[in-house]
C-alpha cells in the first residue's frame, strides 16, 4: 500500500476551513492554478470531490464536512509534535527519578531535595542508587536518570555533563585526636595512620603524590570504598580521613577538620545524563532544580 503524501494534510485543513479554492490559495501563498492542482491531488487521495459547485459558489461535500474538524486536530497535533517540548509544570509531573549519588550527597542535599519535592512536585519520587563505580552503562541503558559525581576515565564520551560546584580535600579526625591541636605539618600528618578512599582499590593517590617530594609517606591502615565509611572509621579511632570538604559537610559534624598540609588538585562535581534525556521536559526541570540547589544560583 502506497503511503499518502502527508503534506496534503495542511492543504486539506486550509481548504476545508476556507471552503474556497481562492481563499485557500491566498492563505497558503499559492497561485490559483497550483491550488487547483492540490485540490485534484486531494480528490484522488480521498476518493471524494470535497468541493462541488452549487450555483456560483463551492460547497463542501458530506465527507469534507466530516473531515474538517478531524483534519484541523491532526495538523495541530503534528505541529505540537514537531516543535520543541514546552516547559512542564512540576506540580503535574508524576514520575520516579533514579539518581546515582554518594552517601555524602544524600546526607548534604537529600533533605533539601525532598523538601522541595513536597512543596513543588508532590508527584515526583526519588530513588537514590549507590555509586559503586563511574561506568556510564546504567545511564546509557536508562537504569539511571541522573548521576552526581566527578567525571572520570570510565565516563562515556556521549554523556552530557554540567558542573555543579568545586570542592577540595580536607583532613578529618575525631575531636580529641592529636592533630586537633597545633599546626598540622606534613611530617605530623604523615606520621599518623590513615584511612584511604578508592572504589578501584588504589592505595596511592594525589595526597601520596604530594607527600613524596618531601620524602614523606603516609601509612594507610585501611582502604574503603566511600567517604562516609572513611569518616565513620576516623570518628571512632586514631585514623585520619581525607575527604571532599563541601561534599561531606554534614558527615563531619562533631569532628575536627583541618586544611591538608600539602596541595592537592581541586574536584569539580558535576551532574551527568544520557543525551536521549536532553529534551525531556520533566528531566530538564529536574536538572535545573538540582543545579539551583547544588550550585546556589538560578539555572539558565
Amino acid at each position: 500500500m502506497t503511503m499518502p503524501d502527508l503534506n496534503l494534510l495542511v492543504t486539506l485543513d486550509v481548504l476545508l476551513t476556507e471552503g474556497s479554492v481562492a481563499g485557500a490559495a491566498r492563505r497558503l501563498k499559492l497561485s490559483p492554478s497550483a491550488m487547483s492542482r492540490a485540490l485534484a491531488r486531494l480528490r484522488a487521495a480521498t476518493g471524494d470531490p470535497l468541493l462541488v459547485r452549487a450555483g456560483r459558489d463551492l460547497v463542501l461535500t458530506p465527507r469534507a464536512l466530516e473531515m474538517r474538524e478531524q483534519a484541523g486536530r491532526l495538523v495541530l497535533d503534528a505541529g505540537r509534535m514537531l516543535r520543541p517540548a514546552e516547559d512542564v509544570d512540576p506540580a503535574g509531573i508524576v514520575r520516579m527519578f533514579a539518581l546515582r549519588v554518594t552517601d555524602g550527597f544524600v546526607e548534604n542535599y537529600g533533605p533539601a531535595l525532598l523538601a522541595r519535592l513536597e512543596r513543588d512536585a508532590p508527584g515526583v519520587r526519588l530513588r537514590f542508587v549507590q555509586k559503586v563505580n563511574k561506568d556510564s552503562g546504567p545511564l546509557r541503558e536508562g537504569l539511571i536518570d541522573l548521576e552526581i559525581g566527578v567525571i572520570g576515565e570510565e565516563t562515556s564520551p556521549e554523556i552530557r555533563t554540567r558542573a555543579l560546584f568545586r570542592d577540595r580535600f580536607v583532613g578529618a579526625v575525631r575531636a580529641d585526636h592529636p592533630l586537633a591541636a597545633g599546626d598540622v605539618t606534613p611530617a605530623r600528618f604523615a606520621a599518623c595512620r590513615h584511612v584511604s578512599v578508592s572504589r578501584r582499590g588504589r592505595e596511592r593517590g594525589a595526597i601520596d603524590a604530594a607527600l613524596s617530594p618531601l620524602g614523606l609517606e603516609r601509612p594507610v591502615a585501611v582502604l574503603v570504598g566511600s567517604f562516609a565509611t572513611a569518616l565513620a572509621l576516623a570518628r571512632a579511632s586514631d585514623l585520619v580521613a581525607s575527604v571532599p570538604e563541601r561534599h561531606t559537610a554534614r558527615l563531619r559534624d562533631g569532628m575536627h577538620t583541618f586544611e591538608l598540609p600539602v596541595a592537592t588538585p581541586p574536584l569539580t562535581v558535576s551532574m551527568l545524563w544520557h543525551p536521549r534525556m536532553e529534551a525531556d521536559p520533566a528531566h530538564r526541570w529536574l536538572r535545573r532544580w538540582v543545579y539551583e540547589l547544588c550550585a546556589g544560583a538560578p539555572a539558565d
